[in-house]
């Protein structure tokens, strides 16, 4: 069995135990796809069973039989990161599932990153649109343990699925981009810019009547993602915080973040998905970094030789994933529309496609 770091979403052979990436513990991956979530109705302790907050010190990475400010009983843990842990849960009053996130305690003492996480908080509550997992509260207990509540999204994360599928075809892939664009786009009218746009943090999901559909995560959650000017000062295996495989260059030099930041992710996302790769190359985080502060993208031609992409897409990708911000798209609406034009006007089936993606 293959094992796969749980903080960059990094697949590697059955003998490595860290990720070269990040250093974290390396878990066991299966088949790619996201389990099955446990029915709460048989797995759920009841109230009276749940031990009471405070009684024990608190273990950020087992909270199962919890119940937070007496309203969510913790049923099982579903998912964990460098500075999160995050579980299935349920209101014990109207049994409606959630996903709690909590916070370790490094992130939630520091003021910084908490004063900005209130503030975004208080927006993303507003956060209403299908293709975005918004924020239901911020609570903190008497104990000082800070967590995040969420509607719980079943599905499969797009990184499981690019790495079962290795790339996807180019109709299911714009669908997908435009659905993260107009989801983004609500959260950037409210000045959220995401920061953390990766595979990772996108849900594959089902609809009744089994079409897909994404689900933007983890909006007001995302760490500041700042690598500073000096790529000098980055360690020798790479690690910096977040994850650097899609940040944008103002990312990367420290510099202001907006939209056009999400813009430049979302397009490396697309490329991953059409290509299985990443535009850029390098041995080491370092190289890939300073080919993204330095060199042109490959081509999508380039990076699948035997698959005909349209010029028009070309061209959108390359506008999306320029160095300078200014030269980018200025919203997510405005690259979406660019990318259903493209194909649309690609040929070969592309108006169908267009008329498939035109809402």
């Amino acid at each position: 069995m293959s094992t796969r770091c749980p903080t960059c979403g990094t697949i590697y052979a059955d003998d490595a135990k860290f990720c070269t990436k990040d250093g974290g513990r390396l878990l066991p991956h299966g088949t790619g796809s996201t389990p099955a979530a446990p029915d709460p109705r048989s797995t759920t302790p009841r109230l009276g069973q749940a031990s009471v907050p405070g009684k024990a010190p608190i273990n950020h990475s087992n909270m199962a039989g919890q119940v937070l400010d007496g309203r969510y009983a913790i049923v099982k843990k579903v998912g964990e990161g460098g500075m999160s842990f995050v579980y299935l849960a349920h209101d014990v009053s109207t049994n409606e599932r959630y996903a709690i996130k909590i916070l370790s305690p490094a992130l939630s003492k520091d003021e910084n990153s908490m004063a900005r996480l209130r503030r975004e908080a208080s927006l993303g509550i507003r956060l209403a649109h299908p293709n975005v997992c918004n924020i239901v509260r911020l609570g903190e207990t008497e104990d000082g343990l800070v967590y995040v509540v969420m509607p719980y999204v079943e599905g499969e994360i797009l990184a499981d699925r690019n790495h079962r599928l290795g790339v996807m075809p180019l109709a299911q892939t714009v669908e997908f981009i435009v659905q993260m664009c107009e989801g983004l786009n609500v959260a950037h009218e409210l000045k959220i810019v995401h920061r953390d746009l990766k595979p990772e943090n996108v849900m594959v999901c089902k609809r009744e009547d089994g079409s897909e559909f994404v689900v933007v995560m983890d909006f007001g959650l995302a760490k500041e993602r700042k690598a500073g000017g000096e790529l000098e000062k980055l360690t020798a295996t790479g690690i910096i915080l977040g994850t650097p495989e899609f940040m944008s260059p103002e990312q990367l030099r420290g510099k202001p973040l907006d939209a056009r930041t999400d813009i430049y992710s979302l397009t490396l996302m697309m490329y991953e998905m059409l290509t299985g790769k990443l535009p850029f190359e390098g041995r080491t985080q370092q190289e890939m970094m300073i080919a993204r502060l330095r060199s042109d993208p490959i081509p999508l031609s380039q990076r699948r030789p035997g698959m005909q992409f349209p010029e028009a897409v070309e061209k959108v990708l390359a506008k999306g994933m320029a160095r300078n911000s200014e030269d980018r798209y200025a919203t997510t609406l405005e690259f979406a529309d660019a990318l259903k034009a493209a194909v649309g006007g690609g040929g070969n089936g592309g108006g169908m496609i267009g008329r498939m993606l035109g809402r």
